[in-house]
């Protein structure tokens, strides 16, 4: 196919007439089909973008080659996208401009890419052979399968996840106008796209007031001239680019976004994201309702490389919490919020956000004090609005009957002004200014941070007085009260080390990944306390990291490793520990001691009988007698 179209570009370029008939025509193809179901419950239509317009175009590229005389048509037309969930006045057509050039050829090109069907209904994409050996080198340079995502319809369709009750839930038929923005600094362009049109198909028009491109100084070929090309000729007016002159950065890029809305309600979202049916009106329904609530959808995983819409249970969802070391994290629900919000689709209290997509009141968003214009390019961000939102008077919810997918990367396939630290450095600013006492369980963490220069905080001070802002104290009691605080839920905490040998070693996590249960390990102590090397004995007995608690599950060997493993709110039996007068860690089901072995580098721990050895005696930075 690619190959019949490069034969066909040669003879265009013999024929300027007839380029001019052939880019006129297939623009009059248009790609909207809707996933929406209509007001009698009827499923979803298939999407057309792949169906009889490309039948159209291979037959057009076919007479072209042919050398077949064509006469100029009338210039056609393009029917806006309109998608409702019962029927509405249809949107005026806009005519596309002539005559076609360089940037309609591209456009035809990707659109011939397609294959009809591929991916619908959220479904996987898996290759084989040349092609996967060519997706993966593809996957090394965008961090997703760009090479599926080039040949899945922007139009697809998507599974209906939500709880079976949202489904039976109605809305105001007047509700709050919503700008979507979307933040982007060269992305690929297949699921930017297709981040539009999910919003456009999936949005009642009469709420949807415009889509915000904020493109941050990309220098992405495919995003300059082809991208407006593309909104002026295939999208419908509501979508407008707005082009930063020098690289801001995700947090100023957003500020300029903000600043351009118009919408009573503004809508973040990332630039690889799929909208579902029916995410945008629970989420205005609810603002209005309260204009302090600010609000996320259920963030579903697009797989990064066969970009499968997963779902699992449509009750069973996370929110979002922090760890110390400033990073956002999820959590499962408490048993309190799911007694709280009464219903399984009620607004659920979430701590905190992971920052890409929510929404928010404009005005309030402002009132609130917008983002922290001190912050640089990424990070931290999302953590600084989430105590902002909570300790000043608002709320912050996860809306279960909106659910938004979303590409998660496991790099940044861009790069950072700078190369700085951004993360750490931004969040340095969050703790200085709304952690109060509570900032030194961080730099605990992050000693790196203490003494770096993090700009002047005090606006962002005066702010917090001025909206007369809770204390952290009363967030973490009353927002977060399960959270773990080493410094006071402890016997002791900081390193733990032995200093059998010569030769001290420390408790550590040796970087391993602990989302995934893991050996527990043993290090060179660091001269000053290391984010891997912070751990603890709770006053309930489990010796832990912030998520993570020791458990000996091998009761039967002399020797048997330590996991790490998900610490729970009533530790079980097998994540109990002691320590003794003279410092043994003790193992309460086995009796056993913790014991470096006569290692003298890096390796794992394990335990075994207690012989009051010095292989078997800890000492903790900071204790507290019992």
């Amino acid at each position: 196919m690619m190959l019949r179209m490069l034969r066909a570009r040669r003879r265009i370029l013999k024929y300027p007439i007839l380029l001019v008939v052939f880019g006129l025509i297939v623009f009059g193809i248009r790609q909207t089909r809707h996933d929406g179901s209509d007001s009698s419950g009827h499923p979803p239509a298939e999407p057309a973008i792949n169906d009889g317009g490309l039948e159209k175009f291979n037959e057009i590229q076919k007479k072209i080659i042919q050398g077949l005389d064509a006469k100029p048509a009338k210039p056609p037309i393009i029917e806006q996208p309109f998608v409702e969930h019962k029927p509405e006045k249809v949107v005026p057509r806009k005519p596309i401009k002539s005559p076609a050039n360089k940037f309609d050829l591209e456009i035809a090109a990707d659109l011939n890419k397609i294959e009809n069907g591929l991916g619908a209904g959220g479904k996987a994409v898996k290759l084989f052979g040349a092609e996967l050996q060519e997706a993966e080198e593809i996957m090394k340079k965008e961090a997703f399968n760009l090479f599926i995502s080039n040949r899945i319809s922007y139009n697809r369709t998507l599974p209906d996840v939500r709880d079976s009750m949202c489904k039976g839930l109605t809305y105001d038929t007047i509700l709050p106008s919503a700008s979507v923005i979307i933040i982007f600094t060269n992305e690929a362009w297949s699921p930017l796209i297709r981040t539009i049109w999910s919003v456009i198909n999936r949005s009642p028009r009469k709420f949807l007031k415009e889509i915000l491109l904020i493109d941050d100084f990309s220098d992405r070929v495919e995003l300059q001239g082809k991208l407006e090309r593309y909104i002026e000729t295939q999208l419908p007016s509501i979508v407008r680019l707005v082009r930063l002159k020098e690289r801001q950065g995700l947090i100023r890029a957003r500020l300029a976004g903000a600043k351009e809305a118009t919408g009573e309600v503004i809508i973040f979202l990332d630039s690889h994201c799929e909208a579902t049916l029916g995410w945008l009106e629970p989420l205005l329904q609810r603002i209005k309702e309260d204009k302090r609530a600010v609000l996320v959808p259920i963030i579903d995983v697009i797989d990064d490389k066969t970009l499968e819409y997963y779902h699992g249970s449509p009750e069973s969802f996370q929110i979002g919490s922090f760890t110390w070391s400033g990073h956002f994290t999820w959590m499962d629900i408490p048993k309190r919020e799911i007694k709280r919000r009464g219903s399984r689709v009620g607004p659920t209290n979430s701590p905190t956000m992971a920052g890409g997509l929510f929404a928010i009141d404009r005005q309030y968003f402002w009132d609130l004090g917008s983002y922290d214009e001190g912050m640089d390019v990424w990070g931290g961000e999302n953590l600084e609005m989430s105590f902002r939102i909570w300790m000043c008077g608002g709320s912050l919810e996860t809306i279960p009957c909106s659910r938004v997918g979303h590409i998660f990367r496991s790099f940044h396939p861009y790069t950072f002004p700078g190369n700085k630290d951004t993360h750490g450095i931004n969040t340095a600013r969050v703790v200085e200014v709304w952690m109060d006492d509570y900032k030194e369980l961080f730099y605990m963490h992050r000693g790196d941070l203490k003494t770096i220069d993090i700009g002047d905080t005090s606006a962002r001070k005066k702010l917090r007085k001025d909206l007369k802002c809770k204390s952290f104290k009363w967030y973490l009691e009353n927002v977060l009260p399960d959270k773990f605080i080493m410094t006071e839920h402890s016997l002791g905490y900081g390193r733990v080390m032995n200093d059998a040998f010569g030769k001290q070693l420390c408790l550590d996590n040796l970087q391993r990944n602990e989302d995934q249960p893991y050996n527990l390990g043993q290090y060179p102590c660091h001269a000053q306390m290391a984010m891997s090397q912070v751990f603890a004995l709770s006053k309930l007995g489990q010796l832990r990291r912030e998520e993570s608690c020791a458990e000996v599950q091998d009761n039967v060997s002399a020797e048997a490793p330590v996991k790490m493993l998900g610490c729970q709110v009533d530790p079980p039996e097998d994540q109990k520990w002691t320590l003794s007068e003279n410092g043994e860690i003790i193992h309460q089901q086995t009796g056993k001691c913790l014991d470096r072995g006569d290692n003298m580098e890096q390796s794992d721990v394990t335990v075994r009988e207690c012989n009051n050895g010095p292989s078997q005696i800890w000492k903790f930075d900071h204790f507290y007698k019992q």
